[in-house]
């Protein structure tokens, strides 16, 4: 069509060299424009080859631990220290499960670590739900520098704290040969109730909601307690499952301070309870790794599943909290 309308503008001139000639360049440029097209799509193919490659070879990096975990847990001890290791147990040792549940305390650490993570994990949410909205909401002087001094405490290492942590929990008696399992709980529950990082990011999660509902509650003589539970809590539903989530698997995962408070092996964590004297062969000394990873697998299956299952809400909820800052 455009050689057709540039033959037509041409024809005014009734020289025929020049038509030739422009028919002959657009047939020349047309050709170049599919040479170029058939370019980029070879090269978006092999691109598209590159990407998934690189992408299967990270995935499987990923699920090589989990893999080399299962067929540990399945092997016997002698295979697992020989120096020729099989990428599949040469005896499936299914005995090793059954020693888990008959010699390893794993109710009581089960138990102990569900409480911790609960009732701490109901404790960092109304920190947290109190904290974001006072600095989302709440106009007050000197908010913005506040909330600036606590993110510089992010900057701090957790491993800084440890000690004057541990000199507040022993102010309490809460530690010491004395300490009962509540005051157990204590220690390993109430200085963890406060998370910097989960206030910023239930706060950004607040800031998108438009201020407009808030002055509209204000007008229809709402208070702040009644705008935060009817409003701004479900509008942040996802990113509060989100916080939970984390905050769960990292009480669950904690290993320093569960190991350094709690004196007594009932006391203390599933995280503690897996580098216990539980897999410790009394004769030899050594360590049993087929019965140590099979409780492993026990203990990281429940948590892999729960993830699993409310991946979209932890995605959901910390792609909104950075939409808008």
């Amino acid at each position: 069509m455009v050689a057709t309308k540039l033959k037509e503008y041409i024809d005014f001139s009734n020289d025929k060299d020049i038509d030739v000639d422009v028919t002959i360049t657009i047939k020349e440029g047309n050709r170049s424009v599919d040479s170029i097209k058939k370019r980029e799509k070879v090269t978006r193919f092999f691109l598209t080859i590159i990407l998934y490659i690189l992408v299967t070879f990270l995935a499987l990096m990923m699920i090589f631990p989990f893999y080399w975990m299962i067929i540990t847990s399945l092997k016997n001890n002698s295979e697992i220290i020989s120096a020729n290791q099989t990428f599949f147990p040469t005896i499936v040792m299914w005995s090793n499960y059954v020693y888990v549940f008959q010699h390893f305390n794993f109710v009581t650490y089960m138990t102990n670590t569900i409480v911790v993570a609960i009732f701490s994990t109901i404790g960092t949410l109304i920190t947290t739900i109190f904290g974001a909205f006072a600095f989302a909401r709440l106009n007050f002087k000197g908010r913005e520098a506040l909330f600036l001094v606590f993110l510089m405490t992010m900057m701090i290492p957790g491993e800084m704290m440890v000690i004057s942590n541990y000199i507040t929990v022993a102010a309490f008696g809460w530690i010491g040969e004395n300490a009962t399992l509540l005051d157990a709980y204590l220690s390993m529950i109430v200085p963890f109730w406060v998370s910097v990082f989960y206030i910023y990011l239930l706060r950004q999660n607040f800031k998108q909601i438009p201020n407009e509902l808030y002055l509209a509650a204000k007008v229809d003589g709402k208070s702040d307690w009644s705008f935060l539970r009817k409003v701004m809590v479900p509008l942040a539903a996802p990113t509060l499952i989100s916080i939970t989530i984390l905050k769960f698997m990292g009480t669950r995962n904690s290993y320093v301070w569960p190991n350094l408070v709690a004196n007594r092996d009932e006391f203390r964590l599933i995280s503690n309870g897996l580098r216990g004297s539980s897999f410790v062969d009394v004769e030899s000394g050594r360590v049993e790794y087929g019965y140590q990873t099979a409780a492993t697998v026990l203990v990281t299956v429940p948590l892999f599943l729960l993830f699993v299952l409310f991946r979209k809400y932890i995605m959901r909820g910390v792609g909104r909290a950075g939409i808008k800052g």
